[in-house]
């Protein structure tokens, strides 16, 4: 003989939907330019530098689309197509058959940055 399941709910989805509809209304374009230009700073700080082209050389960009909002901080500072912050952050091969070992500067700069969205963000959703 099968088994049947029975499922029984009681109340409301007035706080789901509450919650849900706070979400989908969050303005965070100001936010995340802010945390942008804080993410620039921090990583023209943490960079290494030699020459310091690489450290001035951060831009961020925040972009909406299809109901998402994004942040991406990028460097501008390629030398014969290589991105030089890549090679600084995960090393690279040299001329003369030698290899230089990377810096892990970006994580730790960033680390911070990240926290600091997650925290706001989650506290703009849980506002009552």
């Amino acid at each position: 003989m099968p088994k049947i399941i029975v499922f029984k709910q009681k109340g409301n989805f007035k706080k789901t939907r509450k919650f849900l509809k706070r979400c989908s209304n969050l303005q965070l374009d100001d936010l995340l330019d802010q945390y942008g230009k804080e993410g620039v700073e921090a990583l023209a700080r943490a960079t290494p530098k030699d020459t310091g082209k690489t450290a001035a050389s951060w831009s961020y960009a925040v972009h909406k689309s299809d109901g998402r909002i994004t942040i991406t901080w990028s460097n501008s500072n390629i030398v014969d197509g290589v991105p030089i912050a890549v090679i600084l952050q995960y090393g690279h091969g040299t001329r003369n058959g030698g290899y230089v070992e990377g810096v892990d500067y970006i994580n730790p700069a960033m680390r911070p940055i990240f926290e600091r969205i997650a925290q706001r963000a989650w506290g703009e959703v849980r506002t009552e």
